[in-house]
Order: structure tokens, then C-alpha cells, then sequence
């Protein structure tokens, strides 16, 4: 072979080895810009008495919010606070979204695509004054705040339909006991419900019918706990409203992963009045508290057990009584709910978890409750 032969056969495949290397480098860009580019929506209730409505919110690459119009229910809302957290919830895909109608004792279903919302269902919520619900797989549980108060669970079939789960309604520890949010654990075994009147947490199995035992009832860490969120490491982080005592808010964070409620760190101050609502980082790393008495958000670390450390009681500066939060999907953006103001906040999450303003996106009616972002 000449060396000509020779240097241009290694040359072709030197050449075939970069072509090699740059696809896959395109490919990994490729998937990193698809992640983090990727535009999505940010859904709110208008929880209106006369017909409740979700109100969708286009969000382009850089998280900004146009509005994009609305979809109804075919229920009703109560014209005012649900004080819950929960209210209207994204499946984990993204494919399906789910809302209470807490003045008509309903829950509503839609199929999430391209063209927006599609109604594919409503039904009855299995008690009175649904406002929070969570879904793991195909599997629903809603929390039905008024009378005497209860959970029911509800099976989802692939077409959005809704079917009353024989046998799933659970009580809560007593009567009005003024619960704030029920939610799964993060692999689908526990149920939890916090009770803001009593200042207990309730926890219930669920087995592989679907069907949850319980309730075991446990004291909160602190006063009044209210909203609350599972880290992807499944710690337990709930905020602690201190019956809206000036400054005296907290958020406590739970290891649930023996069955039980175990407290890993207890009533970690925000600095803050009235944090009700919880919402975390994509991650598991950081954890917000939205402070409705101090229209600001604190920022917390989450350690790897789940122990909480404040970064900063007041990460961001949120429109009038900020109340529901939600992280995009792919953890860039946090969207806040301001209930006073009927505004949204929107934030750019930091890699080391503070938070930069985006600014207020406006146009939401009085009395809209729960958000969620995508």
C-alpha cells in the first residue's frame, strides 16, 4: 500500500470517528435543549360560582406567560378561597389534567394536548367540597373538605374516564378538622392528609387494590400544617402557618419511608407570616414556602435526608397573599398563585436554589385557586 493509500485511509477514518463523536454530541445537545428549551403551559382554576373554568397560560422557552383562554369544567366553584393546596394537578406526563369543583361536589378530567384542554370527564367527588386531589398512575384520591370530611379514591381508565373506587372513602381524625391537602407518597404507598385545625397529619396505606387503610394520626411538628410536597428522594417538607402569627411561620420536613412519620428537622422559621403552601424543586434539593401574610417566598435547602436549612426567608418578592405554587416540568420555573392581587408570579429557579423575578403576568378573576405548571 503507498503512503497516500495508506494516509487516506486513516484519514477516512479519523473523519468517520468525529462524524461519530459530533452526532453524538448533537444528540446530547439535542436532548439538553429539549429539556430545558421546551416550551409548556401554567393552568389555574377560576373556581367561579357561577362555572368554574381552568385559565391556560402559554409558556414560551424563557418562562414568560401569555394567556391563551380558558376551558370550563362543566362544575362550579365557590367564588373564593378553597385554602388547600392541590386544587388542579397535572398527571406525571403531563397528559392529564384534573380539577375540583368545590361548589358543585365534583371533580373534572381533560385530556392535555397540543390544541389545549379537552373535558373527557366529570364526576361526583364522593363527599362535599372537594379542593385537593392527587394521582399516582391510575389511581385518584380526592379530598373532600366539608361535613365531616373524607377521602374517596377513583380509578382513571386511558380515556380520561373516572370510576368511583368501591370501598376507598376513608374518614379524616374527626370533624372539622379543616384539611389542606391530600397527596400519594412518592411511590404511590401512602396517602397523607395535613389538618390545619388540629394540628395533626394523617397517613393512610394504600395497598395494591388501590384501596387506603387508616387513618393513623400524628402531631404536626408545628402549628397549622398546611400545604405540603414529597422531594424526589420522597421526604415529606410541610409548611407551618403558626395560625398567622406575625413572623412565626415554619416548614418541618418527615422521613415516611418505614410507613410511619418520623420528624427530621422541626419548625425550621421562615422569617415570615402565614407560610401555607409548599412547592419543590425538580431535583429534591430546594423547597419554597409561599408566606401569604408577608407576599414573599422563602427558599430552603433540602440535605439528602431531607433535612431542611434556610437559604433566604424571602427568595422572592410575589405579587398580594401569594398562596399555590408549582415548579415546571423540567424544575427551570416557579409560578405563584397571588390570591389578593389575582396575579401570577413567575420565577427563574437557580442552580443554587434562589430565585430571580420574571415579573407578574395579570387577568385572573377574584377567588381563583390552585396552579400548576408544566
Amino acid at each position: 500500500m503507498s503512503l497516500s493509500n495508506l494516509f487516506g485511509h486513516k484519514a477516512f477514518r479519523m473523519m468517520a470517528v468525529l462524524t461519530l463523536v459530533f452526532s453524538l454530541l448533537a444528540v446530547n445537545f439535542g436532548a439538553v435543549f429539549a429539556t430545558q428549551g421546551q416550551p409548556g403551559a401554567v393552568y389555574v382554576q377560576t373556581n367561579q360560582a357561577g362555572g368554574n373554568e381552568i385559565a391556560i397560560f402559554n409558556r414560551s422557552a424563557d418562562g414568560a406567560l401569555a394567556f391563551a383562554g380558558t376551558a370550563t369544567t362543566g362544575g362550579l366553584g365557590t367564588g373564593s378561597g378553597l385554602g388547600s393546596q392541590g386544587s388542579v394537578i397535572l398527571s406525571n406526563d403531563g397528559r392529564w389534567l384534573f380539577a375540583v369543583n368545590a361548589g358543585s361536589n365534583e371533580i373534572s378530567a381533560f385530556r392535555v394536548d397540543a390544541s389545549g384542554l379537552t373535558l373527557t370527564d366529570k364526576v361526583s367527588s364522593g363527599g362535599v367540597r372537594p379542593t385537593s386531589i392527587t394521582i399516582y398512575k391510575d389511581l385518584l384520591y380526592v379530598l373532600n373538605a366539608g361535613s365531616t370530611g373524607n377521602i374517596a379514591g377513583f380509578t382513571v381508565d386511558p380515556s380520561g374516564k373516572l370510576s368511583a373506587l368501591a370501598g376507598s372513602t376513608r374518614p379524616l381524625s374527626g370533624d372539622a378538622t379543616a384539611p389542606a391537602q391530600v397527596s400519594f407518597s412518592r411511590d404511590g404507598g401512602m396517602l397523607v392528609v395535613t389538618e390545619r385545625a388540629t394540628s395533626m397529619i394523617d397517613t393512610y396505606l394504600v395497598g395494591n387494590d388501590g384501596l387506603a387503610s387508616g387513618p393513623a394520626v400524628h402531631p404536626s411538628s408545628g402549628v397549622t400544617p398546611f400545604g405540603f410536597a414529597f422531594t424526589q428522594q420522597g421526604a415529606l417538607i410541610v409548611s407551618e402557618a403558626f395560625g398567622g402569627a406575625a413572623l412565626g411561620s415554619a416548614v418541618s420536613s418527615y422521613d415516611v419511608s418505614n410507613g410511619g412519620l418520623d420528624v427530621v428537622s422541626a419548625s425550621v422559621p421562615t422569617g415570615q407570616t402565614a407560610a401555607c403552601w409548599i412547592a419543590v424543586s425538580k431535583n429534591g434539593k430546594f423547597a419554597y414556602s409561599t408566606n401569604a401574610g408577608s407576599n414573599s417566598v422563602s427558599a430552603y435547602r433540602v440535605g439528602t435526608d431531607g433535612s431542611l436549612s434556610l437559604i433566604d426567608g424571602a427568595a422572592g418578592a410575589s405579587g398580594e397573599g401569594p398562596i399555590d405554587a408549582s415548579v415546571n416540568n423540567n424544575g427551570q420555573f416557579l409560578y405563584v398563585l397571588n390570591s389578593r392581587s389575582h396575579n401570577i408570579s413567575a420565577f427563574a429557579v437557580q442552580a443554587d436554589g434562589t430565585l430571580v423575578s420574571l415579573g407578574i403576568i395579570e387577568g385572573l378573576p377574584a377567588g381563583s385557586a390552585g396552579i400548576t405548571a408544566w
